[in-house]
């Protein structure tokens, strides 16, 4: 039995780590990937961490992963499947043919030790594990557009986050995705450091809030493409060119592009949730900035939690917070 499972090993999920272990918690970190870091390390530059300018991600996501392994933090390769409440006093119901078999003070002692270790059982495919508190730090994936040359220039030229990546990109031109709150807000963004910035929108109108759009509509080096979808990213090294295609009219055109900016949306790696605590309509498990769920025992760290910044260091601070709620929940009455 675990004081405490963190599943996922993401920015999040590392920090916990760190704090769980620097708090005497017995702790476990569940890892689906075979290496630690989560979307880090995808990323080619991180200019944003404190203290560390234009870090490369991987070795970010190593420098997190080396300082937990010098604490000697435990890791596990496991995926989880499905989270499961211990009901101890179900258990206890439950036993009656088992009491009238073995001595009543014998069988007592027993239920009340399983009631004092009540908490969750964690299927994973490499067995359950039981713990008595739980930390859901499996961060969210950005959606993808699924056309040729995304992933092959995913961190050279194609990024999903403009205020990460932005600032490479001063004085050249770039092209964002999308038409919602996220996209406009990235295109604005951009614009303040860009030559020229392209917004491609499949329709004719925005989703953005009106504020945002008159605010976009005032930018002299915006030009939006409406009914207007990417069909290609091609570069050489880099990217270079975008072809994007009118829907309404057929008409293809290329774009000459330095960077691709994604914001199509995001998912959330909640689907092993579901049930166990509440969540948004997004998906987004729904916990403060004390990562505290809706399930006593249940919490969320990093991207998978309802926030408004998700940045590698708001995903950090979310693991020292969370270990914080989790110490909280063991000593409270």
């Amino acid at each position: 039995m675990y004081d405490i499972v963190i599943i996922g090993s993401g920015p999040a999920g590392l920090s916990a780590s760190i704090y769980a272990k620097r708090a005497g918690l017995k702790a476990v970190t569940l890892e689906q990937s075979p290496m630690s870091g989560g979307q880090v390390l995808t990323t080619y530059e991180v200019d944003n961490y404190p203290g560390l300018p234009g870090i490369n991600g991987f070795d970010l996501g190593m420098k997190f992963r080396e300082h937990a392994d010098k604490l000697g933090c435990e890791f596990k390769n496991a995926e989880v499947l499905a989270i499961r409440k211990i009901n101890a006093e179900a258990q206890i119901k439950e036993s009656g043919a088992q009491l009238r078999a073995a001595s009543i003070e014998s069988r007592i002692q027993e239920e009340m030790k399983e009631k004092e270790e009540a908490g969750f059982v964690l299927e994973t495919d490499n067995g359950p594990v039981r713990t008595k508190t739980v930390l859901a730090a499996m961060g969210a994936t950005h959606a993808k557009l699924g056309i040729p040359g995304e992933s092959d220039f995913t961190g050279k030229g194609v990024s999903y986050c403009a205020t990460c990546d932005g600032a490479f990109f001063r004085g050249r031109v770039t092209a964002v995705i999308g038409g919602g709150d996220v996209a406009v807000e990235d295109a604005i963004f951009l614009a303040r450091g860009c030559e020229k910035v392209y917004l491609i929108h499949r329709r004719d109108e925005l989703r953005a809030a009106a504020i945002l759009q008159k605010e976009l509509m005032s930018l002299p080096n915006v030009e939006i493409l409406w009914d207007t979808v990417a069909e290609r990213i091609e570069g050489e090294g880099t990217v270079q060119k975008l072809a994007v295609k009118n829907v309404k009219t057929g008409r293809e055109k290329a774009l000459l592009v330095d960077g691709v900016f994604v914001a199509v949306g995001i998912i959330p790696s909640s689907h092993i949730m579901k049930g166990a605590a509440d969540c948004d309509e997004k998906g987004y498990l729904i916990a403060g900035e004390d990562c505290v769920t809706s399930t006593p025992g249940i919490f969320a760290a990093g991207d998978i939690r309802t926030k408004k910044l998700r940045q590698i260091v708001t995903a950090a601070a979310d693991g020292a917070n969370a270990i914080t709620s989790v110490l909280e929940y063991f000593t409270a009455g």
